[in-house]
């Protein structure tokens, strides 16, 4: 089914992250035809970022397939609060872990909470970023810098390293890149930077993981309409916000619950014979390479 352009208006957030509740439109997080296949009944996942945006898209996918969902989240408790419905709705248990992934120690006793209540984890989503628009490498200071990369990648590093060695073959790592990795954006230079670490962690992460059945893969988006955009661009030029996405060959941004299923498929069986690769739902750019 074609999808047409909704209007996004000019809008500004004063805070990151931003919020659900404060965008306009909405978002969409699943289709109301989408069709769960049990496809991940029985596994838990945990997802960063789980609270909005692709993030809470994810887990209402993931939940609707039957897996239990961790949601971590930074500190917008209404938004996760929100996005644990979504999972309790599809009769899903959720749990909730509000603090920095930029923090080693917060990211480990996530996980082992996790462990304690469900018994497992079968799926991680890296999925938590942050962004903030600079037209002039001379004006990114050392703390955005190293604070864009400490979300960004080294959460991705301190997650992933808590939940490897309770994965067993079978089961998957989905990180969330972009698709500045692969293109560039001369707005966002240290986010571009971070997306593009993604890569390689993604890629060389598959390779060490592979003979013990443990697949890593990521997803490349491109302008999605998330909480982000207007607390990141919004912030530097509403205006920018009203342009968001009508420069891909589909005219529009995606929306969130275009992205879900690409996870579920990454998560789940369907993609035995695939690690270290890309998926990328970006409206129709082409990459080179």
């Amino acid at each position: 089914m074609s999808e047409k352009a909704q209007q996004i208006d000019a809008q500004k957030q004063d805070r990151q992250p931003g919020l659900e509740d404060e965008m306009h439109p909405s978002a969409e997080f699943i289709r109301d035809g989408y069709q769960s296949s049990d496809k991940l009944a029985g596994d838990v996942a945990m997802v960063t970022g789980g609270d909005s945006g692709i993030g809470r898209a994810v887990a209402a996918h993931f939940a609707r397939e039957g897996a239990d969902v961790a949601i971590v989240y930074l500190d917008e408790h209404e938004d996760a609060e929100e996005a644990k419905e979504m999972v309790e709705r599809e009769n899903q248990d959720c749990l909730l872990f509000d603090g920095d992934v930029r923090e080693s120690a917060f990211c480990q006793a996530a996980v082992e909470e996790t462990l304690d209540s469900f018994g497992g984890i079968d799926i991680l989503v890296n999925n938590a970023a942050q962004q903030v628009v600079k037209t002039d490498l001379t004006e990114i200071s050392d703390e955005q810098w190293e604070e864009t990369f400490a979300i960004n990648m080294h959460g991705y590093f301190y997650m992933a390293r808590a939940v490897l060695p309770h994965l067993e073959a079978g089961d998957v790592i989905i990180n969330t890149t972009s698709v500045n990795a692969f293109l560039g954006n001369d707005m966002l230079i240290d986010y571009s930077s971070t997306k593009g670490a993604i890569a390689g962690f993604t890629r060389s992460l598959s390779q060490q993981v592979a003979s013990e059945g443990i697949r890593v893969n990521q997803v490349a988006p491109g302008p999605i309409w998330t909480p982000l955009i207007p607390a990141t661009m919004g912030q530097y030029d509403p205006e920018l916000v009203e342009e968001f996405g009508t420069d891909v060959p589909m005219g529009r941004p995606g929306q969130p619950a275009e992205l879900g299923p690409a996870y579920v498929y990454l998560a789940s069986d369907d993609s035995s014979y695939m690690s270290g690769q890309t998926l990328h739902l970006n409206g129709g750019k082409i990459l080179n390479g």
